[in-house]
C-alpha cells in the first residue's frame, strides 16, 4: 500500500542522514536514529507481534543503533507496557486533574504553574472552576457508561492546597466522577514544604494510595539553586510522615545535571534517597525548556559526559538495589539527548504513567492548561484537546471546556460501541 511505501522510504531516507552524521561526527547518540519522544513504542509493538525481548533488543540496536544500555532499557519497558496494555478494557478512561500552584517557582519549570503567594485570590476561583468541570465529566461519562480506571492528581503542586480545599476536590471526585472499579489513586505531594500530618490523612481518607515526594536532589546548595525553599532534611521529614500514612508506596524524582551539582553530588542524593525506601524513583534528564528561568536566565550546567556519568551509576545502583525501569520518555532539549526513566521496585508499577507515555489509553485532562489526549489504538489515532492554559482565562472560557469534555466523551462512547 502506498502508506507502507513512503513509511519504508521515509525509515530509509533517516537512517540515511544519520549514518552521515555519525560518520561526520565520528559519535554515535545513545539513541542512535530515534528521534520521537516515545522510543518504547517500537519494542512494545514488537513484543505484541510475538517477537521475544532478546529480538526487539537486537532490532533496535541493529535497525536503528541505540547503545546496547539503551536498548536493554527500552525493551525492558516495553514488557511492563505490554503488560498494563493487556488489562485494559472497552468502556475505560484515566483521568488528569491539575493543580497549577506551587508554593514557589523552580528554575528549570515551564509547566503551568503559579507562585501560589503571587496568585493567592484565584485559588479559591479556580478551584469552583475545577468542580464545576469534574461535576460535568462525571455527568457525561455516567451517561454513556464509561469509567475511571486510574486516577492522577498533578500540577503545580497540589498539596498547595489546603487540607479543606483538597476534600472538597477529592469529595466531588467521588460524588460525580465514576469512581467505581478504579485500579489507582495517585497525588503529587511533590514539594516536601507544603506536606502536613492533616493533608495525607485527608488524601489517605479519600482512598488515595500514592503520592510523589519530589526533591530532584539532596544537596543542599542545589536545592538552592533550583529555587527551593526548603532543606535536604525536610524532604527526609516529609518521607517519614509519609511513610506513617502511605508505607512505601511513594514515588521520589530526582534529576540529573541540575546547576550546581556533581556526579558526585547526585551519587550521594540516590544514597539517600534510597535509604528512604521508595516505591517508585523516577530519573529525570535536566532539559531545558522554553519558559524557565533557567532557560532565559542561563546558567552554569553540568556537561552531558557529567550527565551521563550520574545516569550510567544510576541505572547499575538502581538495578542493583531491586529497581526495574517500567516507563521512559525522551524531551526536546534534553542534556545529552538523554532519557527520564521511572524505576520501581516489585510490584510498584503506576500504570497511569505507562498509559500516559506510551499512549495506551484516553486520558481526560480537568483544569488550566490540561491536554486530553484521547486515543484510538485500532486506528493509531490520536485527538488532542487543550482547555485554556492558565488559572485566569480557564476561569473565563468554561464554553471551551466544557466543548472539549462533551467531544471527548462522543469519541470514547464511539470506541466502547466498537469495543475499544
Amino acid at each position: 500500500p502506498p502508506e507502507e511505501v513512503y513509511h519504508t522510504v521515509q525509515h530509509a531516507l533517516k537512517l540515511a542522514f544519520y549514518k552521515a552524521g555519525a560518520a561526520l561526527l565520528g559519535m554515535h547518540p545513545p539513541w542512535g536514529a530515534l528521534t520521537g519522544v516515545r522510543p518504547v513504542k517500537l519494542p512494545t509493538r514488537a513484543l505484541l507481534a510475538g517477537k521475544t525481548p532478546e529480538q526487539a533488543e537486537a532490532e533496535l540496536k541493529k535497525e536503528y543503533f541505540v547503545s546496547p544500555q539503551r536498548a536493554r532499557l527500552a525493551v525492558d519497558c516495553a514488557k511492563a507496557s505490554v503488560e498494563v496494555q493487556r488489562s485494559l478494557t472497552p468502556g475505560q478512561v484515566s483521568l488528569y486533574i491539575g493543580i497549577p500552584f506551587c508554593p514557589s517557582r523552580c528554575v528549570y519549570c515551564s509547566f503551568v504553574s503559579a507562585d501560589v503567594g503571587k496568585t493567592l485570590h484565584l485559588v479559591e476561583p479556580y478551584l469552583e472552576g475545577l468542580l464545576r468541570e469534574v461535576a460535568e465529566t462525571g455527568r457525561l461519562l455516567r451517561e454513556l457508561g464509561l469509567r475511571v480506571r486510574s486516577f492522577y492528581m498533578g500540577g503545580g503542586t497540589p498539596t498547595t492546597l489546603s487540607a479543606e480545599q483538597l476534600h472538597r476536590v477529592l469529595s466531588a471526585v467521588e460524588e460525580f466522577l465514576p469512581m467505581e472499579g478504579c485500579a489507582e489513586f495517585t497525588v503529587e505531594a511533590g514539594r516536601p514544604d507544603t506536606i502536613t500530618a492533616d493533608k495525607l490523612e485527608t488524601l489517605k481518607s479519600h482512598g488515595i494510595r500514592r503520592i510523589s515526594i519530589n526533591p530532584q536532589t539532596m544537596e543542599d546548595q542545589v536545592l538552592q539553586a533550583m529555587g527551593r525553599s526548603h532543606t535536604a532534611g525536610e524532604i527526609v521529614e516529609a518521607m517519614a510522615l509519609a511513610g506513617e500514612h502511605f508505607g512505601g508506596l511513594v514515588n521520589m524524582d530526582l534529576i540529573a545535571g541540575l546547576p550546581a551539582d556533581s556526579p558526585a553530588g547526585f551519587g550521594r542524593t540516590l544514597e539517600k534517597v534510597l535509604a528512604m525506601e521508595p516505591a517508585n524513583i523516577t530519573v529525570h534528564t535536566l532539559a531545558l525548556k522554553k519558559g524557565s528561568r533557567l532557560t532565559e536566565e542561563g546558567g552554569e550546567l553540568c556537561g552531558p559526559e557529567a550527565v551521563e556519568e550520574m545516569l550510567e551509576a544510576a541505572s547499575a545502583r538502581l538495578r542493583g538495589a531491586g529497581y526495574a525501569p517500567y516507563y521512559l520518555y525522551r524531551q526536546k532539549y534534553m542534556s545529552g539527548s538523554f532519557e527520564n526513566v521511572g524505576w520501581t521496585r516489585p510490584g510498584g508499577v503506576c500504570a497511569y504513567n505507562i498509559v500516559m507515555m506510551e499512549e495506551l489509553q484516553s486520558v481526560l485532562s480537568l483544569g488550566a492548561g490540561g491536554i486530553t489526549k484521547l486515543v484510538d489504538p485500532e486506528n493509531r489515532k490520536i485527538l488532542r484537546l487543550g482547555n485554556p492554559k492558565y488559572a485566569k482565562e480557564y476561569l473565563e472560557g468554561w464554553d471551551k471546556v466544557a466543548a472539549a469534555k462533551h467531544a471527548a466523551a462522543g469519541f470514547q462512547a464511539e470506541l466502547a460501541a466498537r469495543g475499544k
